[in-house]
């Protein structure tokens, strides 16, 4: 067989390999563009779910002008302006106003005084409590013999506080439980405070019920010293508070009006709603935080009838406690609150609510980007492998010439896409590389084809061989047979080359 070492086929002409670039800035963007688009949408959440900045006015709905609430509702204006804060202070009747305005859907109260049961179920819709700030007890005196039970003053004249108040819708409701109702034989008439109290000592009512601002140490005391005027022992507190449960039931020391005349002389039993502090539910949940700090600073000291500490507390009944709320109660203000400035805790805050999100979600999407970036590079020279290796299991059958000039075509088709890739730098010997086993794949296909012309050059001067060693043996058996002797392969040679000649000279005789 003929080595194939000397022959030369045509090559194909020279190419443009690929562009290299120091970075793809196509496959950077495409890698880390998933990840923009997460940080987008995640941002977006969080602006749709972040708080606004805490407004800087506030309306607060507060009771009678001079009464407990108002001087409370003027002190939370003064504490709210160290934090910038402006607190607006709207006059009321009382707790009945200030649950229609905080109720009513074009009110612009954001918050109010509100004392437990007065509030239907309906009412306390969209409405949240920050909790209880003190007792509004019940005060009821009369004339005339020890009353153990409200029932025995029916059918007398009781003065049972102004349209609108709490202490009338308290007193209607406790009335009520012992079978005394408007229009009946009692007459109950809509008097309270100072004018309830002149009334009573005047006789001009038999019985008077105050709450609140009328129900004042310095009131009460008057009042107990006052001739012939009893106070109520609320014996059944317990029952009245099992029955009602936004009432408390509170017990006057002994002592509480004079301790050297030892007045009274013994506990009084009272019972007593709780004031809440009612907002909307829109409320900001930093003005909340500093609403609840206001109401432990004005609410906090200790009296007659509470003890030091005891409110503002997450005491709710009629209204449910919000979660702000309770969040304070159980851990008071958040870190930001305690260390910064209130409008700067505000505005760092809010920035955390679009910040920790962003590094939650970008800095270990972050560390994929060049995962990612690596391979996508990689991918764009990895997809010819599978190409290159069918083409290269066609070349090791059988195939006609047609087939393989259709291999080498594909080839080529390869050879031309990738030449024009472009290609980061640092990738550049992995190109490399896929060139070189393009070119080991084009020369088995090279190889391939002068095997199939060496192997029939071979067969051709194989039979010219044994056509030309069949001749010969041809012509010896032919000398052979004229003599009767066997021919040598030299006298065959010597017959063939002078023919008759040679043959005639041996018939002449010696």
């Amino acid at each position: 067989m003929k080595p194939a070492t000397g022959r030369k086929y045509p090559t194909r002409p020279t190419r443009l390999v690929a562009r290299f670039v120091a970075i793809s800035w196509r496959d950077l963007a495409v890698s880390f563009g998933p990840i923009f688009l997460i940080a987008v949408a995640a941002i977006w959440v969080a602006v749709r779910l972040i708080q606004p900045a805490p407004p800087s006015t506030l309306t607060i709905s507060a009771g009678p002008e001079g009464s407990t609430f108002w001087n409370a509702a003027q002190k939370y204006k003064e504490i709210l302006a160290r934090n910038r804060i402006t607190l607006n202070v709207l006059p009321s009747e009382g707790s009945l106003q200030n649950l229609q305005r905080l109720s009513g859907p074009n009110a612009d109260v954001d918050v109010a005084f509100v004392q437990d049961g007065i509030a239907p179920g309906a009412a306390s819709n969209g409405l949240m409590s920050l909790g209880s700030v003190s007792y509004v007890p019940l005060a009821i005196f009369y004339h005339g013999p020890t009353v153990t039970r409200l029932s025995e003053f029916k059918g007398q004249r009781l003065a049972v506080g102004a349209e609108g108040s709490g202490t009338r819708q308290l007193a209607l409701a406790l009335l009520k439980a012992n079978g005394i109702e408007p229009g009946g034989a009692t007459r109950l008439l809509p008097l309270s405070g100072d004018e309830a109290a002149q009334a009573l000592v005047s006789g001009k009512v038999d019985a008077a019920f105050l709450a609140g601002d009328s129900a004042q140490p310095a009131v009460m005391g008057k009042l107990y010293r006052t001739p012939n005027v009893q106070f109520y022992d609320f014996t059944q507190a317990d029952a009245y508070t099992r029955r009602f449960p936004y009432l408390t039931q509170l017990e006057l020391p002994m002592g509480a009006f004079d301790l050297g005349k030892n007045l009274p002389s013994a506990p009084i039993h009272m019972v007593a709603p709780t004031a809440e502090l009612v907002a909307r539910n829109s409320l900001h949940p930093a003005l909340s935080d500093l609403l609840i700090e206001a109401a432990r600073e004005v609410h906090g000291k200790a009296n007659i009838m509470q003890r030091a500490g005891e409110f503002p507390a997450p005491l709710a009944h009629d209204f449910p406690i919000s979660d702000d709320a309770a969040r304070y109660y159980k851990s008071g203000k958040s870190f930001l609150y305690r260390l910064l400035p209130f409008w700067l805790a505000s505005l760092a805050d809010r920035l955390l609510v679009v910040v920790v999100p962003l590094v939650v979600l970008l800095i270990p999407a972050l560390r994929l980007v060049p995962s990612l970036y690596a391979w996508r590079v990689k991918s764009r020279i990895y997809r010819w492998y599978g190409a290159l290796i069918a083409i290269e299991r066609s070349a090791l059958s059988d195939h006609s010439a047609a087939e393989r000039a259709s291999l080498l075509q594909r080839l080529d088709t390869i050879e031309d896409s990738v030449n024009g890739l472009k290609m980061p730098l640092a990738y550049a010997d992995q190109f490399y590389v896929l060139r070189e086993h393009i070119g080991f794949v084009r020369a088995r296909l090279t190889q391939s084809r002068d095997a199939r012309r060496d192997i029939s050059g071979d067969e051709a001067d194989d039979d010219s061989a044994a056509a030309s060693e069949a001749k010969e043996a041809d012509e010896a058996d032919q000398a052979s047979n004229k003599d009767g002797m066997p021919a040598t392969p030299n006298e065959a040679a010597e017959i063939g080359e002078t023919g008759e000649t040679r043959a005639d000279e041996r018939r002449k005789p010696d």
